[in-house]
Parts: C-alpha cells; structure tokens; sequence
C-alpha cells in the first residue's frame, strides 16, 4: 500500500488564506504546541520563488517505512541492524519491547498515512486527544532528520552525501492501492534506503524553505 509526501509551506499566502485546507489541523498543532511552552507553527511571509502550492515530494510502500523504523529501533538499541526480507512479528516485538524508546522517536512514533511534521525542534512527537483521534502525533522536521542522520550508516547511507532522491509520484496515490513502480538499488537495505531518501529530502527542505510534511 502507498504512502505520499507532501510539502506545505508554511506561507501567509496559504497559511491567513480564508480557504485554508490544512487550517483546523494547524490550528490543533498551535493548541499541542503552545501547551508544551513551544512556539507555534511559523508561519513567513512571501518571497519570490516560493508560494502557497503544495506539492508531492515522494512517495514509498507504507512496508518500507516499517523497516526503516526497525532499522532505526535496532540501531538506538545498541542492537545489529540485519537486513530481512520480511517483517514477519520481528518489527512489533521490538515496539513492544523498546516502547518507551519509541515514543521518544519522531521517525518511529508517528501514523502511516496522516500526520505532519513541523518546522519546529522538540526532543520528541507531541500528542493530545485531538490529534490521537486525527492525523496522529506531531513531530518535528527537526528531530526527523537527527534520527535520519543517525541510522543512515547502519543501511549504508553517507548522510552528508546521500544518493540522488527519486522522482516523486505522477499523480497521489490511495491507500489501498500498491507503491511504485520504485526503483530499489541492489542493496540488501534497498526499502530502507528508498524511504530514508524520500524522508530525508522532505526533512531538509522542510527546514530550507519553512514547510510543512504532510504523510497521506
């Protein structure tokens, strides 16, 4: 099943528009923010080059992100990072033995296919009722891209100089049917690898240019 990246960014011609789609979720963003003594979701006023149009950034089976996530959990746990070729009770065993861990990860703790992360750094995801009922916990474009950074090695990935990042989708894809068709490289890590890239290409330039990541 797929899963799609998208960019918001986070511009007043978007953001103080009356026709806003993403205002109710930033809106629940500010409120989880704000009750963590954080700063709310920035928002920039326009500059040439940059508008309010959002736009896919990349895209991967919903499977592969469950084995970055492992590979993650593994390698903070001090654990071998192994490649498998199927997850089989491996990744929920190793959620529910390293739990709090988990929580603690902007990467790990968050819902598949909805969700964001904001330009905004906190040690770890945000939760509240109201997101726990919506798009899930809130994390951080920062915090993402620290544990990208760190797992990369374990999967073979120079994080300072990582591969060229696939194209993103031709058109949004639905959760019910099939990623692709994805180009792997031939690493043992190829699913792993392929989300990094696309995580890690939505991390930076959420950073560069104050967007939104949007998973749907």
């Amino acid at each position: 099943m797929a899963c799609d990246l998208w960019l918001v960014p986070l511009v007043d011609l978007l953001c103080h528009s009356p026709d806003n789609p993403f205002a109710e979720e930033i809106a629940a963003y500010d409120a989880v923010l704000s009750a963590s003594g954080l700063p709310t979701v920035p928002v920039y006023a326009y500059m040439p080059g940059l508008s309010g149009d959002v736009a896919p950034i990349a895209g991967f089976d919903y499977e592969a992100l469950h084995f970055l996530r492992r590979a993650y959990l593994l390698q903070v746990c001090g654990l071998p990072v192994e490649p498998v070729g199927e997850l089989g009770g491996d990744y929920e065993q190793l959620l529910e033995m390293f739990e709090a861990t988990a929580q603690q990860s902007h990467l790990v703790w968050h819902y598949d296919h909805a969700g964001s992360y904001v330009p905004v750094d906190f040690p770890a995801p945000l939760s509240s009722e109201e997101l726990l009922e919506g798009g899930g916990p809130l994390g951080s474009s920062y915090g993402l891209l620290r544990e990208l950074e760190f797992v990369a090695p374990s999967i073979g990935i120079d994080p300072m100089n990582p591969p060229a990042l696939p194209l993103p989708p031709e058109r949004p894809t639905s959760l019910e049917e099939p990623a692709g068709p994805i180009p792997y490289d031939d690493s043992p890590f190829a699913r792993e690898r392929h989300v990094w890239l696309g995580l890690h290409a939505a991390a930076t330039r959420s950073l560069a240019q104050g967007s939104m990541i949007i998973l749907s």
